[in-house]
């Protein structure tokens, strides 16, 4: 199944001390999905924010809350984060000991279900929870702080999730080091989801985010797109945005 590609700007990079304008910017901008990276600072060295500000925030923009939780425990939260806002809500694999009852209490509460694994992780560890799952987020990056360098390694597992999905509706997403640069690998390696920080939040305008979103859309759509005529090659390389599907 291939599913239009959407770039999810993750507010980790945002200027925390104007987030409430940077939101406006990047829906503005383009982003389809906005990216809230929870971190509390015991299941990875960083501490980010919670479900408070994810509630101040939910009412600027109508565009999905992709809410990623790096939290350990995780069950007990879930509830809070539904209840904040989030329309997507992925766990890590590695939290806790039964990721089959937490992907099922996040579906109870209403939510999609998404699961993310960390760059030692295999994709064995999904196997039997792919029915429960509408979302995969493979970190190429180790968790915990923005602003790393993409871990090519990762590319090969992306290959392989996308060929343990196969027809499910299951959305395959990437997270860690992405930019234009390696968006067009990673999309052919079969991701249909970018999240992105520090490569849309350069600049200091919505202008300049709208082109960061696009140069990283463009990229990741040619790489779906290996075959291109010369004319659609040019397009591309030119800036056009449209979506090819």
């Amino acid at each position: 199944m291939t599913r239009e590609i959407l770039i999810a700007p993750s507010i980790l990079a945002a200027d925390f001390a104007r987030l409430g304008e940077e939101i406006a910017a990047i829906d503005a901008a383009g982003a389809d999905w906005i990216h809230c990276d929870v971190m509390d600072g015991h299941f990875v060295p960083n501490i980010s924010f919670g479900a408070d500000v994810i509630k101040a925030i939910r009412p600027l923009t109508k565009k999905v809350f992709d809410v990623h939780l790096m939290i350990a425990p995780v069950d007990p939260y879930l509830e809070a984060f539904a209840k904040a806002g989030a329309d997507v809500i992925t766990v890590h694999a590695e939290a806790g000991p039964h990721l089959d009852r937490s992907l099922q209490a996040i579906r109870a509460l209403g939510k999609k279900a998404g699961v993310s694994l960390c760059p030692s992780t295999p994709e064995s560890t999904i196997d039997y929870v792919l029915d429960r799952l509408d979302l995969v987020l493979v970190m190429t990056v180790n968790p915990g702080f923005g602003g790393q360098a993409f871990i090519e390694s990762q590319l090969e597992k992306i290959r392989r999730i996308r060929s343990m999905i196969g027809d499910r509706p299951i959305r395959l997403e990437v997270d860690g080091g992405i930019t234009r640069d390696n968006a067009a690998a990673v999309a052919a390696a079969g991701v249909d989801t970018l999240v992105a920080g520090s490569a849309v939040f350069r600049g200091k305008s919505s202008a300049d985010y709208a082109a960061n979103i696009a140069a990283i859309r463009v990229a990741a759509e040619a790489g779906r797109v290996p075959k291109l005529q010369d004319s659609s090659v040019h397009a591309l390389r030119s800036g056009e945005t449209a979506r090819l599907r």
